[in-house]
């Protein structure tokens, strides 16, 4: 046994960091949302800002839009030139991608420094890519509603996981302390 756990050590300790980290991370973020439930940013913070951007970016690229609070659960609708679209629910925010995506990273931990940056700019980056992803889904709600289904199942999940897995990648292949150790 002791020689299968020496063996498998480096696989033993990413899977803990990664799950300790992945649960505090979102306990945290359910306590967050817990107590963002009566606050003057509907639903809560994070998926408000998301709306309110939106709302902006599609604005300022002509179309006339409107994010509005539903009145029936906790989510923003979307409407374009007065035609409901689609709603921006709390899973829309991004947020949890992002607390995938840093629990990765921490469990292939470099430096501190190098760490934090690249989860920094990598949070970032999902974030963008996120609100562009929500952007065009609206955009190609409002012109091709009949693909609302390939577009939000298959074409726009595959984008924003795609980018989180190639970020990761990146950080195995170049930054990482279990990459440099092996290569030793």
């Amino acid at each position: 046994m002791r020689s299968l756990l020496t063996k498998y050590k480096l696989v033993i300790r990413f899977i803990l960091t990664f799950v300790l980290v992945y649960g505090v991370l979102s306990i945290g973020y359910k306590f967050y949302l817990d107590f963002s439930e009566d606050s003057k940013y509907y639903p809560d913070y994070m998926t408000h800002l998301v709306g309110k951007q939106t709302e902006s970016i599609l604005t300022g690229f002509g179309y006339r839009t409107n994010i509005v609070p539903h009145t029936e659960e906790s989510s923003l609708m979307v409407f374009v030139n007065q035609k409901y679209l689609a709603r921006i629910i709390e899973g829309c925010n991004g947020m949890s991608v992002i607390i995938l995506f840093i629990a990765f990273v921490v469990s292939f931990r470099d430096t501190f420094k190098r760490t934090f940056l690249f989860i920094l700019a990598g949070s970032v980056l999902i974030y963008a890519v996120n609100l562009i992803r929500i952007v065009l889904l609206t955009v190609g709600l409002y012109k091709y509603p009949w693909r609302s289904e390939v577009m939000h199942e298959v074409i726009f999940p595959l984008a924003i996981y795609g980018m989180v897995f190639l970020l990761w990648m990146f950080w195995v292949r170049h930054f990482s302390i279990q990459t440099k150790s092996a290569n030793v």
